[in-house]
């Protein structure tokens, strides 16, 4: 049930460092034809970084770990290419499907397969007005059960930040600000909010992760926080979200139809803004996923 490619099959055979990247950017988060443009840049990056890119997708219900390019090429074109989180798993495997796997099945899959890093682009968390639609990420739960290091640009900022860093608290998840003492909001540096711990090294991230598992607390995940190196400018943020749930109540959008509604509302509101912020994000957390990695 799983295929590695003949690239990570080298890195596991010498035990040299693995970084596990998500399809589902790929698939639905960055447009045709810069998505594999953007997914083959990543890898690169996190080669030249001491590491071996573990691209994760599920094709005809098989996992694979590692993506040849016609692979890639597939998942960045194919539109049958649905999400899968890890409740699908299952159904997508047991029906020979083809998906694209968010943070929470990524995390998954990754731990299953020895894989402890694992850089994506932004977490999901709680969602806007949840105290009344129930609204949650997945990822929230995968991080307080999978251990596996999660390096992202804080938690989207189109999410509740203040009730996604609470749940993260509540559910033990830890985080570190990588040269930050503030949470970051994907497309902007600062969410508005301060972090307990700041880090400056990949060398002084992979020995809390050492220490975690030595003190026998490690079956949870971890969050380190990236920002973004040139943010979005504020003010186009704040309108275009504004505007974007504006849309998405006239719209009747609700539940879990409501992120990727807003993301695709930024793609297409900010002139192109959000589509370079988002690129720079994941190949910046990649680079550090592979140095910790290595470090490690």
């Amino acid at each position: 049930m799983i295929h590695y490619s003949s690239e990570v099959q080298d890195a596991i055979r010498n035990e040299t460092p693995l970084v596990a990247l998500e399809s589902t950017i790929i698939s639905h988060g960055l447009p045709r034809p810069s998505n594999k443009t953007v997914a083959l840049e990543v890898e690169e990056i996190v080669r030249s970084n001491g590491a071996t890119p573990a691209t994760i997708a599920i094709l005809d219900g098989e996992i694979h770990i590692g993506l040849d390019s016609a692979e890639l090429d597939r998942v960045a074109n194919d539109e049958n290419i649905t999400k899968a989180s890890i409740r699908d798993l299952p159904i997508v495997s047991a029906k020979k499907l083809s998906a694209a796997t968010t943070v929470a099945a990524t995390s998954h899959i990754a731990h299953m397969t020895g894989i402890s890093i694992f850089a994506t682009g932004g977490l999901g968390g709680v969602h806007r007005g949840a105290q009344e639609s129930w609204d949650e990420s997945a990822d929230l739960h995968s991080l307080a059960n999978i251990p596996v290091m999660v390096i992202s640009a804080g938690a989207k900022s189109i999410l509740d930040v203040a009730a996604t860093l609470e749940r993260l608290e509540t559910l033990s998840v830890p985080i570190v600000g990588y040269r930050t003492s503030r949470f970051p909001g994907f497309y902007l540096i600062d969410s508005g909010f301060d972090l307990e711990y700041r880090v400056d090294s990949p060398k002084e991230i992979a020995s809390i992760w050492r220490e975690r598992k030595d003190l026998g607390i490690a079956r949870s995940g971890m969050v380190v926080a990236n920002p973004v190196a040139q943010q979005m400018d504020p003010q186009l943020h704040a309108t275009t979200l504004a505007n974007g749930m504006k849309a998405a109540a006239e719209g009747n959008i609700t539940g879990k139809a409501v992120t990727p509604f807003l993301l695709e509302y930024f793609h297409s509101h900010t002139g192109g803004e959000s589509l370079r912020v988002n690129i720079d994000i994941i190949k910046s957390n990649a680079a550090l996923a592979a140095q910790i990695a290595a470090a490690l």
